[in-house]
Formats: C-alpha cells, sequence, structure tokens
C-alpha cells in the first residue's frame, strides 16, 4: 500500500540550496520533520558546514535551514516502503520539485545519498534541468562514513559561488 509523503517541504523565496532525501524514515514521518531520527547525522553535519550549535527542536531547526538559504524536500511523493529502508522502495511517484524551484533562488540541488540521487536523475532531472550533486548519506546505515568524514564532504553546499 502506498504511503504518501507527509512532510511539507521547507523553503522561502531566499532559499538557494535545495537538498533532496529519498523519503522520510518512519521516525521522521512520525515527528512531522526531515532528519528527526536521534542518530542521523543530518543536523550535526549542516551544523558544522556553517560552523553553528547543532539547532535542537522542529523550529529551530527550520529557523536554521531557511537562515542558512538550504531548502528541504525529498525526491518522493508517495510510494510503497517497508519501515525505512530505502532499499524496499517501490511504485515512485516524484514530487513536483519544478514548482518549487520556480519560486526560489535555488541554483544547485544536492541528494542526501545513493537513493536519493538515483531517483532524482531518474525522476525528476530532464523535468528541472538541473544535474544533481551526491552526497555521501547522513543515515546512521552509511557507517562507513564517520562523522568527520560526511563534514568535509558535505562542506560543498556552502562554497561561495564564483563572481
Amino acid at each position: 500500500m502506498p504511503v504518501v509523503h507527509p512532510i511539507d517541504p521547507i523553503w522561502d523565496e531566499h532559499s538557494k540550496i535545495l537538498i533532496l532525501g529519498s523519503f522520510p524514515s518512519v521516525r521522521s514521518r512520525e515527528a512531522g520533520f526531515y532528519y528527526a531520527h536521534p542518530q542521523n547525522r543530518f543536523w550535526p553535519v549542516l551544523a558544522a558546514v556553517f560552523s553553528c550549535e547543532t539547532p535542537g527542536d522542529i523550529p529551530s531547526r527550520r529557523a536554521f535551514a531557511l537562515a542558512h538559504g538550504v531548502a528541504l524536500w525529498d525526491v518522493i511523493h508517495s510510494c510503497e516502503i517497508t519501515g525505512s529502508s530505502d532499499a524496499s522502495i517501490r511504485n515512485v511517484v516524484p514530487n513536483a520539485i519544478s514548482s518549487l524551484l520556480s519560486q526560489t533562488r535555488i541554483k544547485k540541488i544536492f541528494c542526501n545519498g545513493k537513493q536519493a540521487y538515483d531517483l532524482y536523475c531518474r525522476y525528476l532531472a530532464e523535468d528541472t534541468g538541473m544535474a544533481a550533486i551526491l552526497l555521501p548519506s547522513t543515515s546512521p546505515a552509511n557507517a562507513v562514513w564517520n562523522l568527520n568524514r560526511l563534514i568535509q564532504a558535505w562542506k560543498i553546499i556552502d562554497e561561495k559561488e564564483e563572481p
């Protein structure tokens, strides 16, 4: 049975980058916000990239993302999924990413993990006309990447544009 994405995208008209996941974990779906699992390293990584303290609650995480020009969403609008397993995802219906892009200043799209990247390339890249940049997953399942290594890889999201 399909599960519909229950979390609205986080963005405003000043958003400059979009970070896409594949589909929210069970924990994130229950919390109603992105990367809510306490072992997911997304928020500590983002905080380190922007040299800030890690935001702890949902309002501060939302404010933190927007203050740094970061929009958050997922590639998938609905799918069949077992628990939080990306490997179990079937019958994908993608989100309408182009509508978000048309309302923002987003110039770069980053994908949090290979599954999000592959799904973006398959379902959305042609429609958006934008290439995505693959980042290593912040999921605790990606144990090969420790926190310091993730932070170094993710620093690309804060690279300043050439004048």
